[in-house]
């Protein structure tokens, strides 16, 4: 394989060779890369090719600026769009199929290194966390939605055991005045959870974590990416995605096991009538995670799981009745 090329560190990629090997990259091919974030795997993908094309999506408009930059010489085209609309994307570049596609569902270093977005609890900031930097802020929905409301989403996309005790501080708290800041969000999570809880960690990782979540609809907007990536596959291409906490990736291991399923007639039928053939085979049969090199550059890359598949056949569509 052609020696990877990186660039710069807005926002440092990872596990970017194991990704780069996993897409099994041509230089004649067409790729997409959904989530460009500072362009460090864009720049990669796009450096090997030559009668070939990239495609990069972001939704954070400060990416777009970036990755433009990064890729200017390359044949690359750069699109502020969110990633679930790839294949309309796909249609305006006038692509019918693609090469291989890469989705890195992570918040960009730069998101989190810069206060004003409101993404990290360790600087106070507007409780912001879009990263389009449009539509409805987690203070929105701090100040908005029921004591309830908000416990289901600690609960559902933070997996926070003390979700309850949370939510019931922050309806007590806003009472007496609106919670705008990062800071007044993490002071009021500490004092609502046991003191053993605050000596393990900054106790609002989760909270923030799920606020990022539901602000962004990431596991809509996930979920609606794989099957549009998957099917946008030509047969041979590869899809990979890069995650960070158990949900993104316990969604990508399902979808990806639901594509290589095969038939589905009842066991008692004694031959196959579906005709149902797997759509795809795993590239990866368990996810690849950081070495201890990267580790030892990247802290952030820690949680990282990057998985990948190839498409066999195009997904069937069942119309059989038993």
């Amino acid at each position: 394989m052609k020696e990877i090329q990186t660039a710069g560190e807005y926002h440092l990629p990872v596990l970017l060779e194991e990704t780069i090997n996993a897409l099994n990259i041509r230089s004649d091919g067409i790729y997409v890369d959904g989530t460009a974030g500072g362009g460090g795997h864009s720049f990669a993908i796009a450096s090997q090719l030559k009668s070939g094309r990239l495609i990069s999506l972001d939704q954070d408009p400060d990416a777009i600026e970036q990755t433009s930059k990064r890729l200017a010489g390359l044949p690359a085209t750069v699109v502020h769009r969110n990633f679930r609309y790839m294949d309309k994307v796909l249609r305006e570049q006038q692509i019918d199929r693609v090469d291989g596609v890469l989705l890195d569902i992570g918040v960009s270093s730069h998101q989190l290194d810069e206060p004003e977005r409101g993404f990290s609890y360790h600087a106070d900031a507007p409780l912001d966390m879009r990263m389009s930097q449009e539509g409805v802020t987690a203070a929105d929905l701090i100040r908005e939605l029921s004591e309830q409301e908000l416990a289901d989403i600690f609960y559902r996309f933070g997996e926070e055991k003390f979700s309850r005790p949370i939510a019931r501080a922050i309806a007590r708290a806003r009472q007496q005045q609106p919670i705008k800041t990062t800071a007044q969000l993490g002071e009021i999570i500490k004092g609502a959870v046991p003191a053993a809880v605050r000596r393990d960690g900054h106790p609002a990782r989760k909270v923030f974590q799920a606020l990022r979540i539901a602000v962004n609809a990431e596991l809509d907007c996930l979920s609606e990416a794989l099957d549009i990536a998957f099917d946008n596959l030509r047969e041979g291409g590869r899809l990979a995605v890069i995650t960070f906490h158990s949900l993104e990736d316990r969604l990508v291991k399902q979808r990806f096991a639901a594509f290589c399923k095969g038939c589905e007639c009842p066991p008692e039928f004694p031959v196959c009538v579906c005709g149902r053939t797997p759509a795809g085979r795993l590239v990866t049969k368990k996810p690849i995670e950081a070495s201890a090199k990267e580790l030892a550059q990247n802290t952030r890359s820690r949680s990282a799981k990057l998985r990948c598949i190839e498409k066999t056949h195009e997904r069937y569509e069942d119309t059989t009745v038993f």
